[in-house]
């Protein structure tokens, strides 16, 4: 484990990092960027909801949850087969991993062998594979590990003292209990949060200090903008100042130095400079495709163009070794 990683950040050196001209944050932030990773390359990710809709939580920023009217339709799990074709399409248009979430609170036993039974399928492709169905037992993340689950997607949402504020249908703990069994079982975290939920500047720092100090640095750091859903309790928070976004994903990149740290939902509310000063300050990785489970993403050609022009390469997993490399977005043939 390279020496400089730490899990014993304070909240007072997280909010100095912020705190910094814009323009020297962004430079520490590359520097530790390009120590650890190729500053061209950039994992590109498909999300597909699996299982839309109907979730008991009460999380005030998810469209998802039915007791908001939010005109998201609840439907039940994807046969194999329906899944398996959205994964060779977005293995055929560039992506690398693919994710798949299940609106759940937590999956019953026979819930997560169907899973394991689509992601093995999926894993059969040549891809990453990524799930988030909740919260999961000991058992069931090491069913997950078996059928060839790579990472499990479980995210902290906010600071743990605003996180009251967001949900009352499950503990802060609950979430870390969850991420205990995924690392217990040998799954790679996949672990992040939202900002712009009316937190504070501190609760962003709060939000990085408690994942940067967990047992293992998650591998994957999603960093969500809000998207101001209607029907959600959130949908008329205040919009976030563009900068302040980026100065979260250089502080996560500086804090959690090889992580993967991606640019995730609200990505569609960004114009292309401020997702160019996102790669600068550290983030390498993306959602690539149409939806991001039921909010939009920027479309595939879109994010080609944009590649092109910053001369961004995406990464590719390669099938002999399972490990990742870098090769350049091409169109489809299509």
């Amino acid at each position: 484990m390279p020496a400089t990683l730490r899990h014993d950040w304070s909240r007072e050196e997280i909010q100095a990092l912020f705190d910094l001209p814009f323009g020297e944050l962004l430079h520490r932030a590359h520097s530790v960027h390009r120590e650890h990773h190729d500053p061209q390359a950039v994992q590109v990710s498909t999300l597909l909801s699996i299982k839309t809709g109907g979730c008991p939580e009460d999380c005030a920023y998810c469209p998802q949850a039915q007791r908001y009217d939010t005109g998201v339709k609840s439907e039940k799990l994807m046969s194999v087969d329906a899944v398996v074709a959205r994964a060779k399409a977005a293995r055929d248009a560039g992506a690398s991993r693919f994710c798949m979430g299940a609106a759940w609170r937590a999956p019953k036993d026979r819930d997560v062998e169907k899973v394991a039974q689509i992601v093995t399928a999926v894993k059969a492709l040549g891809l990453e594979t990524c799930a988030t169905l909740g919260m999961l037992t000991g058992p069931q993340a090491s069913a997950l590990k078996d059928a060839g689950l790579d990472y499990y997607n479980h995210n902290l949402d906010t600071a743990p003292e605003f996180y009251g504020q967001i949900i009352h249908t499950r503990d802060y703990q609950d979430r870390l209990d969850t991420l205990t069994h995924v690392r217990d079982a040998g799954l790679r975290t996949c672990c992040g949060g939202i900002i712009g939920m009316g937190e504070s500047p501190d609760g962003r720092s709060g939000l990085l200090q408690a994942l940067a100090n967990l047992p293992q640095h998650p591998e994957s750091v999603p960093i969500n903008q809000l998207v101001r859903v209607p029907g959600t309790p959130l949908a008329d928070a205040a919009p976030l100042d563009p900068f302040d976004f980026v100065r979260t994903i250089a502080v996560a990149r500086i804090l959690m130095p090889v992580s993967m740290v991606r640019l995730s939902a609200g990505r569609q509310q960004m114009d292309d400079a401020v997702q160019a000063l996102c790669f600068h300050a550290g983030a390498n990785s993306i959602f690539y495709g149409e939806k991001l489970l039921t909010t939009g993403n920027p479309d595939v050609e879109h994010d080609r163009q944009l590649f092109r022009r910053l001369g961004i390469h995406a990464m590719e997993i390669a099938a002999d070794t399972g490990t990742v490399h870098a090769d350049i977005i091409e169109p489809c043939a299509a």
